[in-house]
């Protein structure tokens, strides 16, 4: 099978950390701002901040964060694990779109951990296209919009939702994990259908 993954929040726990500095930086650097949106993960669309005030977080703290995040548990195990039984990885990502860096930071993660992937798709906000494409089976990814997107060209995405993101209700292309052994058990059932 060809399985598209997403890196932020589902390879790296990197959204946990953007999430933690985010909140301090609203209650410490702006003084509690309120909340627009609980459920949004991306913090241009969950805070209240100008323009200004988004690119300042940006600017001091996305590098920052991208080098203190970590692997998600088990995530090198599952991909060996996928690697070996003959399926093809690919990443397919946002990141290096807003910060070319963030997408050295993600290399060199993988180059010392020793993750091997069979394709890079960098910088992609629009991963529906990539994914008809690169004939993708199954996509893995923690945004809302783009499992949505993605299912709705008729490809399986696994949804790694993580607590107090948004739930999809509904659609039997898209199925909500939490963790990468819901992901590997999804995709070896899944393979012998």
């Amino acid at each position: 099978m060809n399985i598209g993954i997403d890196i932020d929040g589902v390879i790296l726990d990197s959204e946990k950390v953007f999430r933690t500095v985010a909140d301090l930086y609203n209650t410490i650097d702006l003084n509690n701002r309120e909340i627009r949106n609980y459920e949004e993960p991306r913090v241009q669309e969950k805070y209240d901040w100008t323009e200004e005030e988004i690119q300042e977080f940006a600017d001091r703290y996305f590098i920052e964060c991208s080098k203190k995040s970590n692997l998600m548990p088990y995530v090198k195990e599952v991909l060996d694990l996928l690697r070996k039984e003959g399926h093809k990885l690919i990443i397919i990502t946002a990141r290096g779109k807003d910060n070319k860096e963030m997408k050295t930071v993600a290399e060199e993660k993988f180059n010392k951990e020793g993750l091997k992937f069979d394709k890079y798709f960098w910088a992609q906000r629009e991963k529906a296209d990539i994914c008809v494409n690169e004939k993708i089976d199954i996509m893995i990814d923690d945004n809302y919009n783009n499992c949505l997107e993605i299912a709705n060209k008729n490809i399986k995405t696994l949804y790694f939702r993580d607590a107090g993101l948004k739930k999809i209700k509904d659609n039997e292309n898209v199925i909500e994990v939490h963790n990468w052994g819901e992901i590997y058990k999804y995709i070896h059932m899944h393979n012998k259908e």
